[in-house]
């Protein structure tokens, strides 16, 4: 993807293009791709257009696409999986074909042509992306694309196309790509899928989202879905209390209403964590909408007096602007639930949604203490920053709400979730936090038996500490066959995948619970981590990248960045990553091995050293890990089975992990995943 151009107007909107040699199609999980081709051909002037960089503000994006393809010179197409399914690029290349453009295709790794694709590159030349990585492919496609617009230019002999490619029976993994320019900004990123979103809406009919596939995204989604006619995103609603101390009751509100609405069979609302991602952001509601895939926009207003309510909601027609339906409600406080259905009602009667199953209910486990609900809500706000002070101040909220009401079911499977994550960082030991996670998801579940919450903690658990793949599963199912797209669900499904090695599965999983929440962090940082374990590093590494832009202070985010990195072959760019984590602990995870492909000996092993001691009761994982890397079968293979002993939850993160390669033909090491119960 393209970065911004650059801002000379005063934050006026830069002039368009009047010139430009070369036209740049790609799908939008390529947009770093994209991003290195263009730095490439601009740095050897040769003028690019890209959107969205290029696409003139306030303009229709399509109309944009034509006629810049039409005043080009040429196509360069970003050859991937992707694009082979990508809608808006197969429009582009048909377009430049029509126009007489020569189309010049970079090819990602071993990917097959369609019948299609075939039928207007039969006469093109494709560069493919080999051994010699990025940089020398951008190389030979500067050359490439001089040719074609300067046939009489100097240079190189010109490049043959290469022999047909054989059709293919199954996906091939793409080669793996060096990544030129940094970190890509969220930022754009998401406005690249906008237009694209925008592009494929136009193809839809039946109003049901696509089957997720299993290219990698940027975006972390399968395919950028439609933008849906039966969609609603509903915003946190804006405290207009005198006082300004209603926020989280206003929270509250467009929660309550996302968790009815979600009820609606065929009415796609994206989850909370996604929705309420835009809070406090000057996003426009029409940007809001085309990046969470939805077509109407709910938002409203809470305005305390003394013991009085009143709630004023609005749904939006984001294209539009369009105000299709307002209403104003009036309540005494204690009656502020049956405010909840009564707005999730009229937005379903204004959307003309016909109910199947029954009316609107409430979520199971809820409360009407409206002081522990508050504290309840300020808990789920504090977790996805995955930091020590904010799940600690969510257990404290927790503590507090679980005071006021006993029976709050969905208070006890949050303290749940609080504590495997607080063990998952090494705040607490396993025989401490899953024990502990465990007691409280069966209180859940006690009073209130069918809550998905607290079965998808017991999933959580299950895999996590048990090792129990058939428990875990069995759980996730039980959520699944009554809400096929349960967002956590889904989480730890996927989470379950990796673990047992079934990657492809993994990636599926993880992508249609971000199909409901598109910006949790949680199920961002897995998605990068089944990528890893996978090995497609570069994904993976784009994936984790767009984390930080989400969420800096993510735990864990530069520790699995840095093993990324230095998959790919880049020891000091690694060593930088893991020197940014902020624990001393997830530092440390990685320092021995990166130090030492660094070639920083001494230092690796002064890093070694202090993991090992300091930290043997929590990290033996990692101690393992580092042994492993330098060969030391004997060494690992001991730490692992300490690991063992300790039920060290990263053990669940083993099959896949390039650095344990050195150990795979050791019998011992089989022996050990077979005692797991993993595949070898």
């Amino acid at each position: 993807m393209s970065g911004e151009a650059p801002d000379s107007s005063n934050g006026q909107p830069t002039a368009p293009r009047t010139s430009t040699d070369v036209f740049i199609s790609y799908a939008s999980q390529d947009a770093a791709v994209a991003d290195a081709v263009v730095g490439a051909l601009e740095s050897h002037g040769i003028a690019c257009w890209i959107a969205p960089r290029d696409v003139t503000p306030g303009s229709h994006y399509a109309d944009g696409i034509m006629l810049a393809i039409s005043g080009t010179k040429a196509l360069v197409l970003v050859l991937s999986d992707g694009a082979l399914t990508s809608k808006h690029v197969s429009k582009e290349v048909e377009r430049a074909s029509s126009k007489g453009r020569p189309i010049i295709a970079l090819r990602l790794g071993t990917t097959a042509l369609t019948p299609a694709f075939e039928y207007f590159l039969s006469e093109s030349q494709w560069i493919d992306v080999g051994s010699g990585g990025i940089g020398a492919a951008t190389a030979k496609l500067v050359e490439a694309v001089r040719r074609h617009l300067d046939p009489t230019s100097a240079g190189e002999p010109r490049i043959s196309a290469n022999p047909p490619i054989a059709p293919r029976a199954t996906a091939i993994p793409r080669t793996k790509l060096v990544m030129i320019g940094g970190a890509v900004l969220v930022s754009l990123v998401l406005v690249y899928v906008v237009a694209d979103k925008l592009w494929l809406s136009k193809q839809v009919v039946t109003g049901q989202p696509p089957t997720p596939v299993t290219s990698v995204a940027l975006r972390t989604a399968p395919a950028v879905p439609a933008i849906l006619a039966k969609s609603v995103a509903v915003l946190p609603f804006i405290d207009m209390s005198e006082k300004r101390d209603q926020e989280y009751f206003a929270d509250g509100m467009a929660e309550e209403v996302i968790d009815l609405l979600a009820n609606v069979p065929g009415l796609h609302v994206p989850a909370r964590t996604s929705s309420f991602y835009f809070k406090g952001k000057s996003t426009k509601i029409s940007d809001i909408a085309r990046e969470l895939s939805v077509e109407h926009v709910l938002e409203g207003s809470v305005r305390r007096s003394g013991n009085r309510i009143r709630v004023t909601a609005q749904l939006v027609r984001a294209d539009t602007g369009y105000h299709v339906w307002s209403e104003t409600y009036d309540r005494d406080l204690h009656d502020v639930f049956k405010v909840q259905d009564d707005i999730a009602n009229s937005v379903v009667q204004a959307l003309q949604i016909t109910l199947m199953g029954g009316p609107l209910r409430r979520q199971e486990g809820g409360t009407h203490n409206l002081d522990a609900y508050q504290l309840y809500l300020q808990a789920v706000s504090l977790v996805p920053q995955n930091t020590r002070q904010s799940l600690e101040a969510a257990n404290g909220d927790l503590n507090q709400a679980i005071k006021l009401d006993p029976n709050f079911g969905l208070a006890w499977a949050e303290m749940a979730r609080v504590e495997t994550v607080l063990t998952d960082n090494s705040y607490l030991l396993p025989g401490q936090g899953f024990e502990r996670a465990r007691q409280y998801a069966q209180h859940a579940l006690q009073l209130s038996p069918d809550l998905a919450d607290a079965h998808s903690q017991l999933a959580y658990v299950h895999r996590t500490y048990d090792w129990d793949w058939a428990a875990s599963e069995a759980e996730g199912r039980r959520v699944l066959s009554t809400d096929p797209t349960n967002p956590t669900a889904l989480l730890y499904a996927g989470m379950l995948a990796y673990t047992l090695g079934r990657a492809d599965d993994a990636v599926r999983l993880l992508r249609a619970s971000l199909d409901r929440d598109p910006v949790n962090t949680q199920t961002i940082f897995s998605l990068g981590m089944a990528l890893y374990l996978a090995g497609r590093f570069v994904d993976a590494e784009a994936t984790y990248r767009k984390l930080l832009q989400i969420e800096p202070g993510f735990s864990w985010t530069h520790e699995y960045l840095a093993k990324t990195l230095l998959a790919e072959g880049k020891p000091e760019a690694a060593l930088a990553m893991a020197q940014q984590e902020a624990e001393e602990v997830n530092r440390l995870d990685v320092l021995p091995i990166v130090l030492e492909a660094a070639g920083r000996k001494a230092e690796a092993e002064e890093a070694l050293n202090k993991l090992s001691i300091k930290y043997a009761n929590t990290e033996a994982y990692f101690v393992a890990m580092s042994y492993a890397y330098r060969n030391d079968h004997d060494l690992a293979l001991q730490w692992l089975d300490r690991a063992y002993k300790q039920k060290d939850d990263s053990l669940v993160e083993i099959v896949g992990d390039p650095f344990f390669k050195n150990l795979a033909n050791d019998p011992r090491f089989k022996a050990f995943l077979r005692k797991m119960k993993l595949s070898e």
